[in-house]
């Protein structure tokens, strides 16, 4: 991503802004064309219409949205989940969890990051015992033995990353502490509750690789370290740990608040900050053409300042090759009477190659999503 691909300063041609998403010349909707996921080469149109504004769509490539809390997701297993989105480096699955898992899981197809949605439990796994909340991201390295026990009824955003190493992005110049402090992540512990569920009863690990399923039979519970050192672990670390970089002039890309780096993909976690408070500053997310990543956002809580119509519970899916941006409302309100902060919690994976969906997925869907651009008085 470092990658220097073109020497000497930017072009200008016509009418402009002397800085993207700054003091837009009057009327005028920008537009940013982006290459490698905000990392890449980098231009701002300068449109006359909004570039969203279309009033008719045909064909398949079309924004979606989704309420996953509709689909039938209650599982014993997160392999019975079945994924939403997938391709060779992504898996998306949405699995509510209402009762303790009776035996254990092992992905040996790549890392698996859990984000909890709802609930609260306990994890317990081949490094020890640690407890979860609403809010945790629990990354298990692939090749890893667990299982959960709910304290009350749970749902996760599962994100496994298919033949990939989850890891933390390089922060650069912020420094090593920055978006969130390595110290925050917690770790398993060979605790009293660890060690009192080790016993000489019978136990099932159920293995999935190239997504088929195998059940291996213990006559003891394989989760029996007494102890353990090294760099490969379960982590976990809470959006509320996350202390986001801010501009009060400059509205940042969504590649500040990357929280995790995947083979072909990368998870940004979008929390509560301070609006930009420069009068000439954009002060909601830029329409722009993301043209090599697909986009998916799952919305954890809070209102998403820049979409109407978006519950908690709910995901949505921009494939690349359209603009997307704010809508309408949330843009003319930005502004004439922009809000002070967000209250906003949304968890997005950009994915390299194209996803493809499963057709369990459609009854789910807003139909009416793709039209939600339109101007009122277009509709």
């Amino acid at each position: 991503m470092n990658k220097k691909y073109w020497d000497g300063l930017p072009v200008r041609e016509g009418e402009t802004s002397r800085q993207a998403h700054c003091d837009l010349p009057e009327g005028t909707y920008e537009r940013e064309l982006g290459r490698e996921g905000f990392f890449g080469p980098v231009s701002h149109m300068h449109h006359k219409h909004p570039p969203t504004g279309w009033s008719k769509w045909e064909g398949p490539l079309r924004p979606h949205a989704f309420d996953l809390t509709k689909l039938h997701s209650e599982a014993i297993s997160p392999w019975l989940a079945a994924p939403l989105f997938y391709n060779r480096d992504v898996r998306l699955r949405y699995w509510t969890l209402n009762q303790n898992m009776e035996y254990l899981v092992r992905n040996s197809d790549g890392d698996e990051l859990l984000f909890v949605h709802e609930g609260e439990g306990d994890l317990y796994c081949d490094y020890g015992h640690l407890t979860f909340r609403d809010g945790d991201y629990l990354l298990i390295p692939r090749g890893t033995a667990w299982r959960l026990e709910v304290s009350t009824p749970c749902s996760f955003l599962m994100i496994e990353n298919t033949d990939g190493i989850l890891t933390l992005p390089d922060k650069g110049f912020a420094g090593y502490n920055a978006i969130f402090d390595p110290a925050c992540l917690d770790h398993p512990k060979i605790n009293d509750r660890f060690l009192s569920q080790q016993d000489e009863n019978s136990w099932q690990i159920y293995v999935k690789r190239t997504g088929h399923i195998s059940k291996v039979t213990y006559p003891f519970n394989p989760l029996d370290a007494v102890g353990w050192h090294g760099t490969n672990m379960v982590l976990r670390v809470n959006w509320r740990d996350i202390r986001p970089i801010m501009s009060h002039r400059y509205h940042l890309p969504p590649s500040v608040h990357t929280t995790f780096l995947g083979s072909g993909c990368v998870i940004c976690t979008f929390v509560p900050r301070p609006v930009e408070s420069d009068p000439g500053a954009l002060k909601v997310p830029f329409f722009h053409n993301n043209d090599d990543y697909d986009e998916v956002l799952f919305y954890h809580r809070g209102n998403f300042f820049s979409r109407d119509h978006i519950e908690k519970g709910m995901m949505t899916f921009h494939p690349c090759g359209f603009p997307h941006g704010p809508h309408p409302k949330a843009l003319a309100k930005s502004m004439k009477d922009p809000v002070k902060e967000t209250d906003e919690v949304a968890v997005m994976i950009d994915s390299r190659r194209p996803l493809k969906m499963v057709d369990s997925i459609w009854p789910a869907e807003d139909r009416d999503y793709v039209n939600s651009w339109k101007n009122p008085g277009d509709a």
